[in-house]
């Protein structure tokens, strides 16, 4: 019995399409849980926020700061009393309190997607140490195999150390003395001080 040969169309198949849409639908299901847990008004905040960051938002803010400015100084120059003369003290008022607005918009959307996206980190960190401990598991199951075939008796020290388990703690100490190790060596003070403790000594 020969195995199934893929599509020639170069589509998956229906076991691969099937599981790539039960990924989709757990992702969609995520960010619609996520979407439905926002209040009334936080919404309505990352609507405006949205809104401002378009383009159409800068051409029309833009057109009616213009308007504004040409009828006032129309209007000064046709010797009526304008409602905002120059500089458009006015203007300039409204101006500094929509950028207020407009600041805290930002800040509160940022917020909350800082929110989630701490909670994608945590799920990507416990799905990744979840799929170690499998693999691990899996290459320490392999081992006891082969150790029980009577053709394969040599000891694969490669083998040995992928089958114990990894303690993130010791990562990210690693990491943490990689990532120093750099800033103390590019460091002048530091290269000097360790200079001069070794002429010392």
């Amino acid at each position: 019995m020969t195995p199934a040969s893929p599509p020639e169309d170069g589509r998956p198949s229906s076991v691969a399409a099937s599981h790539v849409n039960q990924n989709v639908e757990t992702i969609a299901a995520l960010y619609a849980r996520a979407e439905d847990s926002l209040s009334h008004h936080q919404k309505i905040v990352e609507r405006l926020t949205t809104w401002v960051g378009r383009p159409a938002a800068f051409y029309s803010i833009l057109l009616l700061g213009s308007i504004w400015i040409a009828a006032n100084v129309v209007m000064l120059g046709l010797g009526a009393a304008p409602p905002d003369p120059p500089p458009f003290f006015w203007l300039q008022g409204f101006v500094t309190f929509s950028a207020l607005l407009v600041a805290t918009m930002v800040l509160t959307t940022q917020n909350r997607q800082a929110k989630q996206a701490e909670r994608r980190a945590q799920l990507d960190l416990q799905i990744n140490l979840m799929a170690e401990q499998k693999v691990t598991k899996l290459i320490s199951l392999l081992e006891k195999l082969r150790r029980d075939l009577p053709i394969v008796r040599r000891d694969d020290p490669v083998a040995n150390a992928m089958a114990k388990t990894i303690d993130p703690h010791a990562v990210i100490a690693a990491l943490e003395d990689t990532f120093d190790a750099p800033t103390e060596r590019d460091d002048p003070a530091t290269t000097a001080r360790k200079s001069a403790s070794k002429t010392t000594d």
